[in-house]
């Protein structure tokens, strides 16, 4: 894994060549960019940069909080974490959502990695119960909460749409409650890319408006996002709310789009293909999103929501077309109509991160499917089959 410390210094000048370069080619590559695009964004960056100052930045060390820390995303951040020599507590619920073996195993490299080190807790606990999660915070009294948790997935989501509203909801609302209470100094958590809905915006933007979700997967984290500020205002509890764009690599969740073609074009079997292969994502490297994560706990802003992306969409053919030259085999395609829920196009503004955590993503997609190849390859198959 590979992260550049979260804490560099960037010029007002390096900022705007640097930014000013990398949306211009993004606009050059998209098919839907317009000549005002660019315009509209760089005024977009300008208002806010005029009001926004760079908190202090913490780098001391820290107890952090990860919820869902076996998961994809909170392994990876509480792996990372461990390794700058911050405390880790881990609460994970283990759901069967997907194969439990993969968490299981999650948790065993942690473990293996710090043997007889005191500076990480596991619990195996739902972040929802509430004489649970009290007692959590009186014996460990986190200081910093890396909300990673959630029911995800959209599609399921339409089929069960109250386990969604208790686990993302209520699960959130407990969190925050707690971190209020217990004079936690800063909370962050995992949004997602998925409330911008049927968004037509070239770059979807923090400031854009997004009443309008498309599964009940993404009203849950537009619910979460307005809970949130209103901790913020009621407690001036310091809260960051980071939308993912669709995140990918190593250990990654199974019933998500990278993992799924890899796999199946792997094994030779038939893989489903929703739509003529034209939508597409922004997506980001597991790396690239630790890095965001880390960068926003070490910098306690009072209420923002940021885009953590690549900031560049990718269409599922070309993927596909990645995947397949990794992979070595061509794969057996399965064309069916869109699925509900589904939005068409992904693609992240990321200039708020880059102004105000100093974020830029590194990897490519085509290194990144060659690193998440190699994991599958020489570690996944091994406890898989």
């Amino acid at each position: 894994m590979h992260f550049n410390g979260g804490d560099q210094i960037i010029t007002t000048t390096a900022l705007e060549n640097d930014l000013q370069k990398n949306e211009k080619e993004k606009l050059k590559q998209s098919s839907k960019s317009n000549s005002n695009s660019f315009q509209q964004l760089r005024q977009s960056y300008n208002k806010r940069r005029v009001h926004r100052a760079s908190p202090y930045i913490d780098t001391g060390h820290k107890k952090v909080l990860v919820t869902g820390g076996a998961g994809f995303v909170g392994s990876h951040v509480a792996e990372a974490l461990l390794a700058r020599g911050d405390d880790v507590v881990i609460v994970d619920v283990m759901n069967d959502y997907y194969d439990v073996r993969i968490k299981e195993n999650n948790l065993q490299r942690l473990r293996e990695m710090y043997p007889d080190d005191k500076r990480l807790a596991i619990y195996r606990g739902d972040i929802c119960d509430e004489d649970y999660m009290l007692q959590l915070f009186e014996k460990e009294r986190p200081q910093w909460v890396c909300h990673m948790a959630a029911r995800a997935g959209v599609r399921p989501s339409i089929q069960d749409p109250l386990l969604y509203i208790h686990s993302n909801i209520q699960g959130t609302t407990q969190l925050m409650e707690l971190s209020h209470k217990f004079g936690v100094k800063n909370f962050v958590f995992a949004s997602s890319s998925s409330v911008y809905g049927g968004s037509k915006s070239t770059f979807f933007t923090e400031d854009e408006n997004v009443d309008n979700p498309i599964s009940p997967y993404a009203a849950s984290k537009k619910a979460c996002e307005l809970l949130a500020y209103t901790y913020h205002h009621l407690y001036q509890l310091n809260v960051t709310g980071l939308r993912f764009f669709t995140v990918y690599g190593p250990r990654g969740r199974p019933d998500m789009a990278p993992f799924k073609f890899i796999d199946r074009v792997s094994r030779g079997l038939e893989l489903q293909q929703f739509g003529d292969g034209s939508s597409s994502r922004d997506y980001t490297y597991i790396d690239d999103i630790v890095d965001g994560v880390l960068r926003a706990i070490n910098r306690p802003y009072k209420y923002e929501i940021i885009n953590l992306g690549k900031g560049s969409g990718t269409s599922l053919r070309e993927f596909l077309d990645i995947v397949q030259k990794h992979v070595g085999k061509k794969a057996i395609i399965k064309i069916l109509p869109d699925q509900p829920g589904d939005a068409p196009y992904t693609c992240a503004n990321v200039s708020k991160a880059y102004d105000l955590l100093g974020y830029s993503a590194a990897v490519s997609l085509d290194e990144g499917i060659q690193r998440t190849v190699d994991w599958y390859m020489n570690e996944y198959r091994k406890y898989a089959y």
